[in-house]
């Protein structure tokens, strides 16, 4: 049995002993390292204008599909007007043709776009700026970011719609960028709810509607 354990001993410890000189690091050499698992280092694929054979036509660079746009050319119709996709007010936040932002929301403010703006705020912008966005969220709670804007400074408050959709989408200092992660329609409603925020923040009674006005100071 004695003899049969130290065969076994051996039998387990030599591949380790063999993977272990031939991983040996810390000196200079020409020979190429023995790879078990190369991790993907180098890998078969196409480049540009070279010929190849996985192709019919024997190039590596395809023409695009029949029918495809792309998407700087894409077509877009927004309040009448036609623009290239790239370039309409409600995916830039700009007047196209110039650096200036819109100055109004272009999508219809109503009750289902502020309660989907709400729901969008509560989730991507609440944790730093807090549910109220006076900039006490929880991330400033924990000393990640110690210093967040205050979403009812009149800085803020004197912004286009159109510059606070511009921020949402590109990001600005240390808050990332959130185009890639809410479609356009997220990203207004965001901004209609945040005025909605400001508003029940900076507004008076003198902003209701007359009719209202002696209602609400009773």
């Amino acid at each position: 049995m004695r003899y049969i354990l130290s065969i076994a001993l051996v039998v387990l410890a030599l591949p380790v002993l063999l993977f272990g000189l031939a991983g040996v690091q810390g000196r200079i050499s020409r020979v190429p390292p023995i790879e078990v698992f190369p991790d993907m280092d180098r890998q078969a694929k196409l480049r540009p204008q070279e010929p190849n054979h996985f192709f019919a036509n024997g190039t590596s660079s395809q023409l695009s599909p029949a029918g495809t746009v792309a998407r700087s050319e894409a077509l877009q119709t927004t309040a009448g007007a036609v623009y290239r996709f790239e370039d309409a007010p409600v995916n830039s936040g700009m007047i196209t043709g110039t650096t200036n932002f819109v100055a109004l929301n272009p999508l219809p403010v109503d009750e289902h776009l502020l309660l989907r703006g709400r729901e969008r705020f509560d989730i991507y912008c609440a944790p730093c700026h807090g549910r109220i966005g006076d900039g006490n969220g929880i991330t400033k709670k924990l000393g990640v970011m110690p210093a967040v804007a205050n979403l009812h400074d009149q800085r803020i408050v004197a912004m286009a719609d159109g510059e606070l959709f511009y921020t949402i989408t590109h990001g600005k200092g240390l808050m990332g960028a959130y185009g890639p992660l809410m479609p356009v329609e997220d990203r207004w409603a965001v901004v209609a709810y945040l005025r909605a925020l400001q508003l029940s923040w900076l507004g008076s009674s003198d902003d209701l509607p007359v009719d209202q006005q002696a209602a609400f100071k009773k």
